[in-house]
């Protein structure tokens, strides 16, 4: 229906134009560039909205030399029925945005005098701004819109974002809260937001918890995603799951926050879970990041790397915004070897997100993995000074600490500290533990990876459970606790390769029948690199295609 309109409407305009006023022909050059717009043409779109913003200059023009009063009547009569110029001078930014041209964008709408700006107008020019690092700006919008409307929470989240004080943003509210009765919750909201983007998670959790109670929230979905991804922050996975799970049965069709929910479910071993989640947000819309991130997810946790950059590479261009997309691109290409790239993907998820923890993870396990060993270091100890002395960063710390031999009884310290905090910390107790096992000392390790499971099941503190039991020939339970590691993760292959050394040990005189049945599966094993060469290249070539080597 669209494609037939704009053909008829190309038609008038190229061959009946003359037969048309000057207003009749601005509006129907809006209408084209609508049409174009609506066919996902950007750059054609905005070619002929400029066009449409030349006549209007036209109409202006020849309105002034009316001189007869009924001619001024009948001019404001048009006026008042034709597209609005701002309105156009909007869908030139967003065709300009869309096609990533940011400056044009900017220079369109700081074209519009700022009285005459919507709050739609001050919104795209905020996160414009925002996005090109011009923050004192952004700022300026951003309250600019909330003057304008002062319930416009994306708003009230970018102002937060930029770091301005929760106190002073829930005072441009405050009118609006006192007026509207059942509105007291839009306070505790901003400070629960406040507290996020400020890197407070457990007071973040406290909050949205409290607004969780009251009866005008409860089972909100949008609150449930926002509590998910907080426990997601706090390194709370168990939780985390469990809230994104309870706002998925409330909305079937939710995406916002599913790719978070994917990588999680990926990272615990649910492979087929994940699978069919990434095909379920698919068939509801493949125009989102989410899904993409998820099946790049799975295909990253199945050893699969040049797919998983491609998925993550398709959900960038989709949205640039993106911050899991961001960070999934940037594993891949780490564990490719291709490490400077990978720290370009991680500072920009960085930048986007400086509250999020795993964005600095990922860019100080390249640093360690390139032996620069001071900038992580540089790195773990600017989170430390920034975010505080909570578990998370203790840890992160502690992990840099333990690359170094004269540093050693430091990560001690620090991972002490951690597990303090949170002593069900599952990453302060797997490098707490990591650390026991060089110095030996196997008998604490098992005593902390014990205390630590009677409270959650977990495939790496089985498994490390195993190891430490095999080193104090506890072979029967070693082999139990392999058995559980690979039940939470089938995929895990350091577990299986510790229950096979077992077989092994326990079997000398079945060496030659194992050795063989190695044989055939190493045999097994090299048809699969094979094939999965072969993926690689086919994943690599479309990446060329998308621009992406």
């Amino acid at each position: 229906m669209c494609c037939s309109v704009k053909s008829t409407e190309v038609t008038i305009v190229l061959f009946f134009r003359e037969l048309f006023s000057p207003s009749q022909k601005y509006q129907l050059l809006v209408y084209h560039a609508d049409a174009i717009f609506h066919d996902k043409e950007y750059r054609n779109a905005a070619c002929k909205y400029n066009m449409a913003l030349q006549q209007k200059k036209v109409i202006s023009k020849t309105s002034k030399v009316r001189p007869s009063s009924t001619g001024c009547t009948t001019s404001a009569l048009q006026a008042q029925n034709l597209p609005s110029e701002i309105e156009v001078k909007y869908k030139i930014a967003e065709c300009y945005t869309i096609l990533k041209l940011d400056k044009d964008a900017i220079s369109v709408l700081e074209g519009i005098p700022s009285r005459q700006r919507t709050p739609k107008i001050n919104m795209m020019l905020a996160n414009l701004y925002r996005k090109a690092g011009q923050e004192r700006s952004a700022v300026t919008s951003y309250k600019e819109v909330l003057r304008q409307c002062p319930l416009a929470l994306d708003a009230i989240i970018g102002l937060l974002s930029l770091s301005v004080k929760g106190a002073e943003v829930a005072s441009m509210t405050m009118d609006v809260i006192q007026s509207i009765p059942n509105l007291d919750w839009l306070a505790v909201w901003i400070k629960a937001h406040a507290f996020i983007h400020g890197g407070d998670n457990q007071r973040a959790i406290n909050t949205i918890c409290s607004l969780e109670k009251k009866s005008l929230l409860r089972d909100n979905v949008d609150l449930l995603v926002t509590l998910a991804d907080v426990y997601f922050r706090a390194g709370d996975t168990k939780n985390s799951i469990l809230k994104f799970e309870q706002a998925q049965m409330l909305d079937p069709y939710l995406i916002k926050g599913m790719d978070v929910y994917g990588y999680l479910m990926a990272r615990e071993g649910h492979l087929e879970d994940v699978e069919v989640l990434g095909g379920r947000l698919f068939n509801i819309s493949d125009q989102h990041a989410e899904p993409w991130v998820i099946s790049g997810c799975h295909s990253f946790y199945s050893k699969r790397y040049s797919r998983a950059l491609y998925l993550g590479a398709k959900a960038i261009q989709l949205n640039s915004n993106s911050v899991q997309a961001l960070l999934l691109k940037g594993v891949a290409l780490r564990n490719m070897g291709r490490v400077q790239e990978a720290i370009i993907h991680f500072r920009e998820a960085m930048r986007l997100a400086p509250c999020r923890l795993d964005c600095y993870e990922g860019l100080i396990d390249c640093y360690l993995a390139s032996n620069g060993i001071r900038e992580a270091m540089g790195m773990a100890n600017n989170i430390y000074k920034t975010l505080g002395a909570n578990a998370q960063t203790l840890t992160i710390l502690a992990t840099v600490c333990l690359e170094d031999p004269m540093t050693q009884e430091k990560a001690k310290t620090l991972l002490d500290k951690a597990l303090a905090q949170r002593p069900d910390f599952i990453k302060a107790v797997v490098k707490k533990a990591e650390l026991l096992n060089r110095e030996q000392k196997y008998e604490e390790g098992i005593a902390l990876l014990r205390n630590t499971l009677t409270n959650q099941s977990d495939c790496v503190l089985h498994r490390m459970l195993g190891d430490f039991l095999v080193a104090v020939n506890d072979y029967q339970e070693a082999m139990d606790q392999y058995s559980i590691a690979l039940s939470l993760d089938p995929n895990d292959q350091k577990s299986l390769e510790g229950m096979q050394k077992m077989e092994k040990e326990e079997s000398p005189t079945d060496a030659t029948v194992e050795l063989d049945g190695d044989d055939m599966e190493g045999s097994g094993e090299e048809g699969d690199l094979e094939g999965s060469d072969s993926e690689a290249a086919q994943w690599a070539d479309q990446e060329q295609w998308f621009g992406m080597q």
